[in-house]
Formats: C-alpha cells, structure tokens, sequence
C-alpha cells in the first residue's frame, strides 16, 4: 500500500526529522557529518528550498525549512537518496539507511517557528553530548550567532529578522533565547563545574 501524500505547497515551513533504521547511526565519524552536509547543501541549493536551522547528531537530524517552491518531498529524495547511496558505499553496506519515510511538522504560528528553531540547536546539548550549543559543529548554531560563516546554503538573516532588524542584536538576542531554552540540568552541571 503506497504512503499518503504529505501536505506540499509553496511557502510552507516544517521541521524536518529523519532517523536511521532501528535508531541506528546515520553517521559513523567527521567523513561521513561531512558528507552529509554537502549532501544536504546539494539538496537544499538544486531544489531552491530555504533552509533556515538543521541538526546532525548520531543516529537522526533536523531541519527547518522553507519551500518557496512546495516541493519538500523532492528536497528530502534528493537529500536522503544521496547520502544513503554514499554512506553505504563508503561503509560497504547494502540496504536502508533511514527508518521509514522523513517526518515532518508542518509549521502555522511564529511563536512555534522560534521554540522549533531553538529545539533544533540544543538537541546535542538535551542529549548531553555538548554543554552548550555553540560547541556542537554539526548545526547551524555557530553560523547564525555570526562565529563561522554560513555556508550557501543556509538563510540565516530570515531567522535573524525574527529577533531584530539591526544583524548584530538579532544574533545576540537570538544567542539569548537559544540560551533561556537550554535544560535546567545542564545549566546546573555548569554552575557547580565553574
């Protein structure tokens, strides 16, 4: 039986998650985040789509993107189909990479624009596998508080706009509210290391 059309049309926002089959890993080292990434930048720059925060981590990823053009479904093709092809490849592999089809969340309101932005980013720090967002290079986070700068494919100045017209406030008040959503947990291990 063939999966049900996921909504498509041109301008729509979602947060994107894929998951590798059985929540395994998707990633095995640096190699393989980096050719993910250019698999991703190829996907996001060939389909037109605006890609506005992503997250690599071991076994999943998210994304937040924008569909100028509705077509979610072939970004995703292209994205998922590539790095599976050269994943397996590299690793001597046959078979699924991901577990089902991409998820997606279709996105209606700004104030859940920001708390998906924001969720995006501090996935390695709510996994524990960073203390802050700023020191996961696999995201989106660094360029768009302005540390490195954004690749080609990544639209930070439409998530900025969200926080400021002037750039430089927008990135220290969007470094502020990534900050605020950061888990209690993790602040507290950071006050009692200091």
């Amino acid at each position: 039986m063939a999966s049900p059309h996921r909504p498509q049309f041109p301008g729509a926002i979602y947060h994107i998650t894929i998951r590798g089959v059985d929540r395994r890993r998707i990633v095995r080292d640096d190699i393989d985040r980096e050719l993910w990434v250019a698999a991703l930048g190829r996907a996001v720059l060939r389909t037109r789509t605006a890609l506005h925060a992503w997250c690599l981590m071991t076994n999943h990823a998210h994304l937040l993107l924008d569909t100028p053009h509705g077509n979610v479904a072939q970004m995703m093709q292209l994205l998922n189909s590539s790095y599976a092809r050269t994943f397996n490849r590299r690793h001597g592999r046959v078979g699924h990479l991901y577990q089902d089809r991409y998820h997606s969340i279709l996105i209606e309101r700004e104030s859940h624009l920001l708390e998906v932005a924001r969720y995006i980013v501090l996935n390695p720090v709510r996994a524990l596998v960073c203390d802050h967002a700023e020191a996961w290079p696999w995201s989106s986070y660094r360029a768009t508080v302005g540390l490195i700068r954004p690749q080609r494919f990544l639209t930070t100045s439409w998530l900025l706009v969200q926080f400021s017209d002037d750039p430089a406030a927008a990135r220290n008040l969007y470094a502020e509210f990534i900050a605020e959503g950061a888990p209690a947990a993790t602040i507290a291990g950071l006050l009692s290391a200091a």
